[in-house]
């Protein structure tokens, strides 16, 4: 005898698996997961290797990161957990999208492909966090520059003197 109260159970395994369709993700977060850890693993670091931390770390963690986020997806599912349904966003959807923006950001990012080679990471690292920023929207002609080249040239020194990933120097190599 079934209850008021009491759920219906899905008639079929089609059913079941329409009521738990979010173990989809589970099974695409865990092959994702034993991929990132099977090629840290098995990837050469010998040349690479500078102390206890080293090109396999990042991976590792996040390959395990992948399958814990997996397995507890896939506990609170079965325990009867679904996702929200989305409640949207504050967007007016009639409005185009911004293509400016985007355009904009895409060519950023194409001239720091074609720059960082003759320029160098720290020059043209400033020159994409600039652009990005005034892309999205900022127009502090006097302040992003030099957030700009302050975090181009940390995140230079951090890859390339603590973490060991050379970056290119360019013009600036032998005064950095």
């Amino acid at each position: 005898m079934s209850d008021e109260n009491t759920p219906a159970r899905p008639a079929t395994a089609r059913a079941w698996l329409r009521e738990h369709s979010e173990l989809g993700v589970c099974v695409l977060l865990l092959v994702l997961g034993v991929r990132v850890l099977t090629d840290a693993l098995t990837m050469s670091v010998d040349i690479t290797q500078r102390g206890p931390v080293g090109p396999r770390t990042v991976p590792v963690a996040v390959g395990i990161g992948l399958l814990a986020v997996a397995v507890l997806l896939a506990v609170d599912v079965l325990r009867g957990g679904r996702g929200e349904a989305e409640a949207g966003e504050d967007v007016d959807l009639d409005e185009p999208a911004d293509r400016r923006t985007v355009a904009l950001l895409t060519g950023v990012f194409l001239a720091f492909a074609v720059l960082i080679g003759p320029l160098g990471f720290p020059i043209s690292g400033a020159l994409l966090f600039w652009g990005s920023a005034y892309a999205l929207g900022s127009r502090h002609f006097d302040r992003d520059p030099l957030i700009a080249a302050g975090l181009s040239l940390v995140t230079y020194f951090v890859f390339d003197n603590l973490l060991g990933v050379p970056l290119p120097g360019g013009p600036l190599m032998g005064v950095l």
